[in-house]
């Protein structure tokens, strides 16, 4: 008996062993993703967006050169940008993954299954769904059978107020050390 015993508090030694270090290698894991930041950056690098490795949005830049564009396609330039952003998150936490836990280690092979299905591959880019706006306009002479607009008359000038008369100072007046008359 006394071997079997032995036996037992070896192996359960043994579990509590590796429990911990399973424990450390997933605490190490979670230490390394906790800091971990995407950024993406638009083509014409007007907007650019950081989530972090839980995928939330953590900061927001649009330069002034978009305030040309529609806000209906900066917006959209945003929501691309975070999709984007947040499907490269899978692929950090397997390298991280890698580095701490190991790549044979079915619970955090798990974790990287669900990130990828929480944040997949946003589809491609599709065509420009708001075409630049013409920033050159031809005007031909086929183009000018409307009458010229003349432009709208001017408004009234508002009714004047008749000033007061102004009064005028006898010459023999003595206020004349300071400027004029303190009451008037």
């Amino acid at each position: 008996m006394p071997d079997s015993i032995d036996a037992s508090d070896a192996m359960i030694d043994n579990w509590t062993k590796r429990l911990e270090e399973n424990a450390a290698r997933y605490q190490a894991l979670a230490d390394r993703m906790q800091g971990q930041t995407v950024t993406e950056r638009s083509k014409d690098g007007t907007v650019q967006v950081t989530v972090d490795s839980r995928g939330l949005l953590k900061n927001l830049v649009i330069a002034e050169t978009a305030a040309g564009k529609r806000m209906a396609e900066v917006s959209a330039q945003v929501m691309q940008l975070v999709q984007r952003a947040q499907a490269r998150i899978p692929e950090l936490l397997q390298q991280a993954m890698t580095e701490t836990t190991g790549t044979g280690d079915q619970a955090a092979a798990e974790i990287v299954r669900e990130a990828q299905s929480t944040f997949p591959e946003p589809p491609p880019e599709p065509e420009p769904a708001f075409p630049e706006p013409d920033r050159v306009r031809r005007f031909l002479p086929e183009d000018t059978e409307e009458p010229p607009r003349t432009p709208p008359p001017a408004p009234p000038a508002p009714p004047q107020q008749p000033q007061p008369p102004r009064r005028r100072r006898p010459a023999d007046d003595d206020d004349d050390d300071f400027g004029g008359p303190i009451l008037s």
